[in-house]
């Protein structure tokens, strides 16, 4: 419970005015969700090093073993998962203050690129070093710095300068350390006149990978930068809030990603499917507003069709509040597509595909194929069954898969649909919980492959900050968009998102 010096803070910090905040949850089902809640803190806070504060990547199901990296998404989810234990008492404040400056106590004094900001995408979390051999079979790892995982950690760090005052001069200087120019290609969309941003860059030029040597950041450094650029608006796009947020790179940048490719001949027949849509004009940049199809929807696509692409963002931008006519219509019907796969088209009896660990062995790519922009497409099950609706006059369609293998579901993904199928996401939990060995002292495992009933047993720090992201906002009034969505954030970001218009239909 919330207690009353906590509600008077955030009523006189919080000022920002978010619609479309969660219904209340009902009395059995909100017993339920402070119960998942309860156990995955449990985990999250058993992957942390008592020593530094920091967590790790993951834990095993028994809570016993603890991996000996750690990423800065890793890090950033365990600091707004330490904001929700607090707001839903699972913890005290006064907790909450301490784990907050041990992490902030642990960035500040961790390597990273120094002409940027820039953390490195894995470390040691029991010595804040870089890793540069991968611990488990030694293999040399050159430190790379991530658009995508800064960008999660950065968030983090402007959600904390919200919800812990104490700290929010350190949070705030951390932050805004972080220069997301770094990552910026202005060039990248000389289409549209506008840029995207690179995947991420190495301070020296990386064997066997692909980099182009890049100054992006103006500091007269050079990195080498990777030669893929983020094009789609999956969770990458969290990048670009954040350095829009911050005044980093130009607003024009979000209309630069592209919804879907145009309908321009067989030159973009390498996509899932022919797009439908029109030209429009943001911002002086010219969008190509494109949809697919699938099961009677129509929707913008991520790249890979998987859930957290989709819906990670949504935990900490108010996206169906900003956007309401663009993300705020696609959201929940990506949901209903993901439900009709799982049930209807599949017909695993569940439902929920997004990246996560392969009950098998390794971690895999999930999703749903025909909900994404790659033609090869992410996978429902571990045999990789495709689908390929054709691109007319270019590509032929190939036949519907008789039949599906052994699906791979993940828990977190339900979690992620809360705010826009709560019925459907707690009857799939309540299943996944029932009829498999899904549940642990930690809540629930990673992954469950359906048909063989193999169960993934570890709990991996991004997808449990992903699942307590979600049980803030269902149960603490939103609390995760609040803390990111202060006025001046909400200044910056809003009259970008909210004019943009999707023909989406479910």
């Amino acid at each position: 419970m919330r207690t009353p010096l906590l509600a008077g803070l955030l009523a006189a910090a919080l000022t920002t005015t978010l619609s479309a905040q969660p219904a209340a949850a009902r009395p059995g089902d909100r017993a339920t969700l402070l119960k998942y809640a309860k156990d995955t803190w449990t985990s999250l806070a058993a992957m942390v090093d008592p020593g530094t504060g920091l967590p790790s990547d993951k834990i095993t199901g028994d809570l016993r073993t603890r991996a000996k990296v750690t990423s800065p998404t890793n890090i950033g989810a365990y600091l707004w998962s330490t904001l929700t234990a607090r707001d839903l008492g699972l913890i005290s404040p006064g907790d909450a203050q301490r784990r907050a400056r041990k992490v902030l106590d642990a960035l500040e004094r961790m390597e990273r690129h120094a002409p940027t900001g820039q953390f490195w995408n894995w470390y040691d979390p029991a010595t804040f070093q870089v890793v540069r051999t991968w611990p488990d079979n030694g293999t040399v790892v050159h430190p790379f710095a991530s658009s995508v995982d800064n960008g999660w950690l950065a968030t983090a760090l402007m959600m904390v300068r919200t919800a812990l005052p104490a700290h929010a001069a350190r949070a705030d200087r951390l932050a805004r350390s972080m220069n997301f120019a770094a990552y910026y290609d202005p060039a990248a969309r000389p289409d549209a006149g506008t840029g995207l941003l690179r995947g991420g860059f190495w301070p020296e030029p990386p064997p066997g990978q692909c980099s182009v040597e890049s100054d992006y950041a103006g500091t007269g450094v050079k990195v080498h930068s990777t030669c893929h650029h983020y094009g789609s608006p999956g969770e990458t796009r969290i990048g670009t809030y954040v350095g829009i947020a911050l005044g980093q790179i130009p607003r024009e940048h979000y209309y630069g990603l592209y919804r879907t490719f145009p309908d321009a001949g067989c030159d973009w027949a390498w996509q899932d499917q022919k797009p439908v849509g029109s030209w429009k004009e943001y911002l002086g940049v010219k969008v190509w507003e494109g949809t697919y199809g699938y099961r009677g929807l129509r929707f913008v696509p991520n790249w890979g069709g998987s859930m957290f692409e989709e819906l990670m963002p949504d935990l900490v931008v108010p996206e169906s509040a900003w956007a309401p006519k663009s993300w705020g219509r696609n959201h929940p019907v990506f949901v209903k597509g993901q439900i009709q796969h799982g049930l209807d088209d599949a017909k695993y009896g569940y439902w929920g595909f997004s990246p996560s660990n392969d009950p098998h062995g390794g971690y895999r790519e999930y999703g749903v194929d025909p909900m994404g922009l790659d033609a090869a497409g992410y996978t429902t099950d571990r045999e990789r069954t495709t689908t390929d609706p054709g691109y007319e006059g270019c590509r032929p369609a190939q036949p519907e898969p008789a039949a599906y293998g052994d699906g791979v579901v993940t828990p977190h993904a339900s979690f992620l649909a809360l705010p826009y199928a709560k019925k459907a996401a707690l009857a799939n939990l309540a299943k996944l919980r029932g009829n498999f060995d899904a549940y642990g002292p930690g809540g629930f495992y990673d992954a469950v492959a359906v048909r063989s009933g193999v169960v993934s047993r570890w709990y991996l720090a991004l997808d449990q900050g992903m699942v307590m992201a979600a049980l803030g906002n269902e149960l603490a009034s939103g609390n995760m968009r609040r803390y990111f969505g202060r006025p001046d954030v909400e200044a910056s970001l809003r009259p970008v998102m909210e004019p943009e218009e999707w023909e989406v239909a479910g």
